[in-house]
C-alpha cells in the first residue's frame, strides 16, 4: 500500500511539473528592430512595453524569446519571411510548455496597401490569406506581348487562368468569417494615428480617393510572399490572383511576407488538434503603398522611406490587436468555449 501511495505521489509530482500553461491568446508578430525593448520599435516591441508583457520565456527554436502576460497572452516574433514564419509557428505549436488548444491567434503586422482600397496607417482584417509564391514566373523581358504580367498559376498555361494540371492545396486559406466580422465591429471606431508626414505622402495619390483617406479600419484580404514585389502591373496581378483563388467576393488590400507560412503551419498543427484554426485572425496595417503615385516610378516607390518610418502602422497594429486580445481575455468565461460572432 505504501509503495502504491509513493508511486501515485511521484506520478502526480511529475504531472504537476510538466503541466502545460494554458494560453488564451497568441499574438504573432514578424519582425523586430535591434533589441526587444528600449530602442526603435518593430512589431513586437509595442506589445512588450505597452500591454505590457511581464515575463520573458526562452524559445531556442524560434527567432526571439517569447513574452507572456498573466492574463494568458503569449507574444511571438517569427522573423521576417515565409520560411521563418512557418518554422517559428510550428515550433511554438509543438512546444510542450503550452496548451494552445483553445488559444485565439492574432497576427498583427504591417504591410503594403493597395491604393485602390486603403490608406496609410489603416488596418485590414483578412477573410482570405493567399500565397503569392506558389506560381510559375517568366522574366518581364521575355513574356508574350499579349500578357499583362509574367506570373502564371501552377498547372495553367497563361496568367490569370484556372489550373488545369498539377498544383498544390495550400495557396488559399479561408478564415472564420464570423470571427473576422466580430473583430472588425469591435475595432472599426477606434481612433488611429495620423501625422503630417502621412498626410503629405497620401497627397501624392491624386486620383485614388481611398489612398487619400485618413486611417480607417476595414475588412480586406492579404497576399503573402517572400518576394517584396511592387508596382502597378504587379498590383493588377495581385488583384487578379486574389479573385482567382479566393473568389470574386474577395478583395486584395494588403501585402505581407509571412502570413501564408503562418497559416500553413497552423493548419498542420490543427491536424493533431493542437490548435483551432477557426480562432485565427490576421490583421495587416499599411506602412506603404503597393504601387507608386502618378509621376513616380516603381523603382522610386519600392525603396522610398516609409512616412514616419512606419511607426503609425505599427501603432495601429498594436491598437487594434491589443483591443481584441483584451476583449477575449476579459470575457474568457464566454469565449473559451464559444467563438465570438
Amino acid at each position: 500500500m505504501k509503495i502504491m501511495l509513493l508511486i501515485t505521489l511521484l506520478l502526480s509530482s511529475i504531472q504537476f511539473a510538466f503541466a502545460k500553461m494554458p494560453i488564451k491568446v497568441v499574438v504573432v508578430t514578424m519582425f523586430e528592430m535591434g533589441e526587444d525593448t528600449g530602442d526603435r520599435a518593430g512589431e513586437m516591441q509595442l506589445w512588450i512595453e505597452n500591454y505590457p508583457m511581464q515575463k520573458s520565456l526562452p524559445f531556442v527554436l524560434g527567432n526571439r524569446n517569447l513574452y507572456y502576460h498573466e492574463s494568458g497572452v503569449l507574444t511571438l516574433s517569427t522573423g521576417g519571411g515565409v520560411t521563418n514564419a512557418t518554422a517559428s509557428v510550428m515550433a511554438l505549436g509543438l512546444d510542450q510548455r503550452f496548451d494552445l488548444s483553445e488559444a485565439y491567434w492574432i497576427v498583427a503586422g504591417i504591410g503594403g496597401g493597395d491604393p485602390l482600397d486603403i490608406s496609410l496607417g489603416s488596418g485590414a482584417w483578412a477573410k482570405h490569406v493567399v500565397d503569392g509564391d506558389l506560381l510559375y514566373e517568366i522574366d518581364g523581358r521575355e513574356i508574350p506581348s499579349d500578357w499583362e504580367y509574367g506570373l502564371i498559376p501552377l498547372g495553367a498555361k497563361e496568367p490569370n487562368q484556372i489550373s488545369t494540371g498539377w498544383t498544390v492545396d495550400t495557396i488559399v486559406f479561408n478564415l472564420n468569417e464570423s470571427l473576422v466580422d466580430w473583430a472588425y465591429q469591435q475595432t472599426k471606431d477606434l481612433p488611429l494615428v495620423d501625422t503630417p508626414a502621412m498626410q503629405k505622402f497620401r497627397g501624392y495619390y491624386t486620383g485614388y480617393p481611398n489612398a487619400q483617406k485618413k486611417p480607417f479600419v476595414t475588412i480586406g484580404d492579404t497576399i503573402g510572399s517572400s518576394t517584396y514585389w511592387h508596382g502597378l502591373l504587379l498590383n493588377k496581378w495581385a488583384n487578379d490572383w486574389m479573385h482567382l483563388h479566393a473568389g470574386k467576393s474577395s478583395n486584395f488590400m494588403t501585402t505581407n511576407m509571412e502570413d501564408n507560412g503562418t497559416v500553413t503551419a497552423l493548419h498542420r498543427l490543427a491536424r493533431a488538434n493542437l490548435v483551432d484554426t477557426d480562432r485565427l485572425l490576421v490583421l495587416r496595417t499599411v506602412s506603404n503603398y503597393s504601387f507608386p503615385p502618378k509621376g513616380k516610378t516603381a523603382a522610386w516607390s519600392t525603396t522610398a522611406d516609409y512616412p514616419d518610418d512606419g511607426l503609425p502602422a505599427l501603432q495601429t497594429a498594436y491598437t487594434l490587436g491589443s483591443h481584441i486580445a483584451k476583449t477575449l481575455t476579459e470575457n474568457w468565461s464566454r469565449y473559451q468555449t464559444r467563438i465570438p460572432k
